[in-house]
């Protein structure tokens, strides 16, 4: 039976040695991971573990040492000091075999997890909102389960329903939603949009990430036909080419006529987007990370970025040399998903140098790059990986960069 109370009380569904999944995205939890927080003198040896998360992290302080530790699943940017400061960890693996660690028997069993979703409709379903990735299996399989009840949470098809019934603690909130703006590409970033555009045809179905480099793709898109979307996410790029009749997944061998992500990242007009339209289907990330899936599109287009990239096509996607910056996350599914794909084409996409020093690629002074600077540029395509420097992508996957 649900019991409806503020997010103190909720919490207090937490004991010391539990392991607590938070939600992450458009639709992290902060007022639950506040109130845990606050009561963290009373909590000892908590683990808590997400991917990608916005807000702050109070959790990863020095001075919860022993309450609190983050083992976490993707390294953000407010968890990426914390990580490589040693006062929180992150465990490598690909997106499409997390869920089975959450699953009974594996090794990442949850205790509780902490989520934030739409308003029960006339039926009782809440639905995880722009946020399905591996949330459904930690509801599936925690516990205890510990939700935010927000209206601006929207209401999405495919596989983020959940009744009431399967809440044990529910909240009401209606604060607003973490929101992520685009960026405007560059003329660099735009050429290579350019480039990548150029490798796909009419029919296509495409996976991309969010940034300037899948909106410069997105953007030299206008003149193909029925592209579809498979994607591990999507943002406010893709909306433009909806609106055009570009998008229409027409031609999808499956889930034709649907776009298909895990969780989506963006701007109100985003998350307007995505409420109860059911072009959009959120799915968990077994299902749109599976190489098994990904394959059975005929001409699958996977375009993922990188740091930096050596001559024998080996591909550094999440570290600055030794020093973490992101994570393994989903290049790997959909890379060999798309070279297994008929006529697939798994692309590394990125701008050849970058300015340095500059944190998203290493300079010399903390040997992350072979190479010196020229001209105040440092190449990322380099004879060898920097030292340390963790291998997302073997060369046998790279197609084309």
């Amino acid at each position: 039976m649900t019991i409806w109370c503020d997010a103190n009380t909720a919490v207090q569904i937490v004991e010391s040695g539990d392991r607590v999944f938070v939600q992450g995205a458009c639709v992290t939890p902060t007022p639950l991971i506040e109130a845990l927080v606050a009561r963290g003198e009373d909590l000892r040896n908590v683990e808590l573990t997400h991917l990608h998360s916005y807000g702050p992290t109070p959790y990863t302080d020095e001075r919860w040492r022993g309450h609190f530790f983050l083992r976490a699943l993707f390294v953000g940017e407010n968890v990426r000091e914390a990580v490589n400061a040693g006062r929180a960890s992150y465990a490598p693996v690909f997106l499409s075999d997390v869920p089975a660690l959450f699953a009974p028997g594996g090794p990442l069993p949850i205790d509780v997890t902490l989520i934030q979703v739409s308003p029960p409709d006339s039926h009782g379903y809440c639905s995880l909102g722009p946020s399905v990735d591996v949330t459904r299996a930690t509801v599936d399989y925690a516990r205890h389960v510990v939700a935010l009840i927000n209206p601006n949470v929207p209401r999405t098809h495919g596989d983020s329903f959940v009744h009431l019934s399967k809440i044990d603690c529910a909240v009401k909130w209606d604060g607003p939603l973490y929101e992520v703006e685009r960026r405007t590409p560059d003329e660099v970033q735009l050429q290579v949009g350019r480039h990548v555009a150029g490798l796909i045809e009419d029919g296509a179905t495409l996976q991309l990430g969010i940034g300037a480099i899948p909106d410069a793709v997105l953007q030299a898109l206008t003149e193909r036909r029925d592209l579809g979307i498979h994607s591990e996410m999507f943002s406010d790029g893709v909306l433009d080419l909806v609106e055009q009749g570009v998008i229409t997944g027409a031609r999808k061998d499956i889930n034709r006529g649907k776009i298909v992500a895990s969780f989506v990242v963006g701007s109100r007009r985003l998350l307007d987007f995505i409420h109860d339209n059911p072009a959009v289907e959120m799915r968990p990330m077994d299902y749109t990370n599976n190489t098994l899936v990904i394959r059975r599109f005929e001409h699958m287009v996977a375009v993922n970025s990188a740091i930096e990239v050596d001559l024998t096509g080996q591909v550094c996607a999440e570290s600055i040399g030794t020093r973490l910056y992101s994570g393994v996350g989903g290049q790997m599914d959909f890379m060999r998903g798309a070279a297994l794909s008929k006529r697939g084409r798994p692309i590394i996409a990125l701008p050849a140098t970058v300015r340095a020093p500059n944190e998203h690629v290493g300079n010399t002074n903390n040997s992350s790059s072979m190479l010196k600077p020229i001209n105040g540029l440092l190449s990322r395509i380099v004879p060898v990986l920097s030292p340390g420097a963790a291998v997302t992508t073997s060369r046998a996957h790279v197609h084309y960069v």
